[in-house]
């Protein structure tokens, strides 16, 4: 890492290390685009009280993996300079490290393992964890791809520049095409496996030659099956690889093992998975359709309403692989700017919370600094530092996700769907990626416009008229106590002069 990085992130890193617990406590270093997720192998040494008061430290979510929220942008350098602090710690100690003694090194993609688990980790959410550990690093990729496809779809429509078109369309779609490679890569890292045998057999998925294998009488087609078959496909090579291991002779094991796990696992793969996987995949775009187009208002109110509880639990990473999928399918996915509402519900919560709290500074200064993150969609500042800590604002907050949600349902249901190409961004940094109907986006920056302005409102009126009891805004609006002057001591008086 380059000795360049930003004072303020070392100083982050520097301050939050001893808080939990120093460099041996902590097994595994990974972010997404606004939280530090780290596994600790004993969460009674961290400082919880210490930790959360730091001015760098959004929130805090403690699950499975021990989530710290940084902000984006900020938390890629965070995290680096954090593993440069325990990769020091690390080499510090080796010499003097007993032999097979974890001397605390940094693992990339790992969740943890020991008592750093969280007390809700159930088997479920961290399987669900794990898999959102796959496709999270996948999403600066998405990002600038989408944005890329997005311009050149403008110009297209437009007409201009036709000689960039075909460039902009292949640096755009190069990543989309290879995406199931990198999705087994990923999956092997995340469970354990060789992380290149993933994405070999991922591959097989998008090579052009299985088009001329037919299973069942029907030919394959490239990329059938997409994200979940390379996901699936990986799943098995890890258990696969894991298997040869254990029965194949040590001497033979740098031959054979890599050998049948690419093989056994590739056979599967063509055989099975492909045309599983396709189903899969399909019926999973054709169910999120049908949804929009019949459920409209209802079934954006539902999802837009419960995204931020999500956020909130850091389990809307899950999500991931649903939009992929439908981005492979479709060019882009419907379900993201509806679930972007809850952050408008959020803003229009907060500015309410402002309004009515007009003599509580400490309140009032921190939606100050996060309400332009909020406005582009980065919503745990508001979360952590605002609405849940008061608890019914959060409340209200949800309830104006649910109605910009239920607005772009609607929408939809009317026949004017809005889509985004990429996933990542929300709030107004959403709208370079936006797609409407045959490829608009004057319709589709309407719709959305419309959606979070709904939510800014309705978020708004529902924390004015409903946030607060009369006791909440009594004591929050209290003006603070002066501090009382010491009342001085009477001087004692002198005593008469003897005579």
């Amino acid at each position: 890492m380059s000795d360049a990085s930003h004072p303020t992130h070392r100083a982050t890193a520097a301050a939050i290390l001893p808080l939990l617990g120093g460099a041996a406590n902590i097994s595994t270093v990974t972010h997404c685009m606004t939280r530090l997720r780290l596994g600790l192998r004993d969460r009674a040494l961290v400082q919880r009280a210490e930790l959360r008061a730091l001015p760098a430290v959004l929130g805090v979510v403690e699950d499975d993996t021990y989530q710290i929220v940084v902000g984006p942008g900020a938390v890629a350098q965070v995290a680096k300079e954090l593993e440069r602090l325990l990769e020091a710690d690390r080499i510090h100690r080796a010499p003097t490290a007993a032999p097979g003694t974890v001397t605390g090194g940094v693992g990339i993609g790992g969740t943890g393992t020991g008592t750093g688990q969280g007390r809700n980790a159930t088997p479920v959410r961290r399987a669900l964890r794990r898999v959102a550990g796959v496709f999270v690093p996948l999403i600066p990729a998405l990002i600038g791809c989408g944005v890329v496809a997005g311009v050149n779809g403008l110009l297209a429509n437009l007409g201009w520049a036709p000689g960039l078109v075909p460039a902009l369309g292949a640096i755009a779609g190069g990543f989309m095409s290879l995406i199931a490679v990198f999705v087994g890569y990923n999956t092997a890292k995340e469970f354990g496996g060789t992380p290149i045998l993933g994405g070999a057999v991922a591959a097989v998925i998008v090579y052009p030659g299985v088009a001329n294998v037919s299973v069942l009488g029907q030919k394959l087609a490239p990329g059938q099956g997409g994200v979940l078959g390379a996901l699936a496909a990986a799943l098995l090579a890890v258990r696969i690889e894991r298997l040869c291991r254990r029965l194949v002779p040590q001497a033979l094991d740098v031959l054979l093992t890599p050998t049948l796990t690419v093989l056994l696992t590739g056979l599967v793969t063509v055989f099975g998975l492909l045309r599983l996987a396709g189903v899969v995949a399909d019926a999973t775009g054709s169910a999120a359709s049908w949804l929009l187009s019949h459920g409209g208002a209802s079934a954006g109110l539902l999802l837009g309403g419960l995204f931020l509880p999500l956020v909130m639990l850091g389990l809307h990473q899950v999500l991931i692989p649903i939009h992929v999928t439908l981005i492979q399918q479709q060019g882009y996915t419907l379900l993201l700017p509806i679930l972007a509402m809850a952050g408008a519900g959020q803003v229009g919560c907060a500015i309410a919370v402002y309004v009515r709290l007009h003599r509580n500074s400490a309140i009032r200064d921190t939606i100050r600094s996060a309400l332009p993150a909020g406005l582009l969609g980065v919503g745990e500042p508001l979360i952590y530092g605002v609405s849940l800590p008061l608890g019914r604002p959060f409340v209200t907050a949800c309830l104006g996700g649910a109605a910009g949600g239920a607005f772009i349902g609607l929408c939809n249901q009317l026949g004017t769907p809005v889509g985004s190409t990429a996933i990542g961004p929300s709030g107004w940094a959403l709208v370079p990626l936006l797609r409407g109907p045959h490829g608009g986006l004057g319709a589709a920056v309407a719709v959305y416009a419309g959606g979070l302005l709904t939510g800014y409102l309705v978020g708004f009126l529902a924390t004015y008229l409903f946030g607060f009891t009369r006791p909440m805004l009594a004591d929050l609006n209290r003006e603070p106590e002066p501090e009382s002057e010491p009342v001085p001591e009477p001087e004692p008086e002198p005593e008469p002069e003897p005579e």
